[in-house]
């Protein structure tokens, strides 16, 4: 993982920031026995998804991977280079 960059953009870390916020709101409120402060934390939730969706429309997330083939690359010869004169 540590090499690669899964989630290092702007749209990842603010979806996950609110959709953390959302679950502690959701957990503060099932202790609080108050179902309808859960669902509004769940709601929230929910809104971190939207939030990080829109901004990786807007170009803040990883790019789109390319669907064109790779082109295969010539292998490397051995061949002795010719001394100029």
């Amino acid at each position: 993982m540590a090499g690669s960059s899964h989630g290092h953009t702007p749209a990842a870390w603010t979806g996950v920031i609110i959709a953390f916020i959302g679950f502690c709101v959701a957990g503060a409120f099932i202790v609080m026995a108050q179902p309808v402060g859960f669902w509004a934390g769940m709601v929230v939730v929910a809104l971190g998804g939207v939030v990080g969706w829109i901004m990786r429309a807007m170009g803040l997330g990883m790019p789109k991977a390319s669907t064109a083939p790779a082109r295969p690359t010539a292998a490397a010869t051995r061949e002795p280079v010719a001394a100029e004169s």
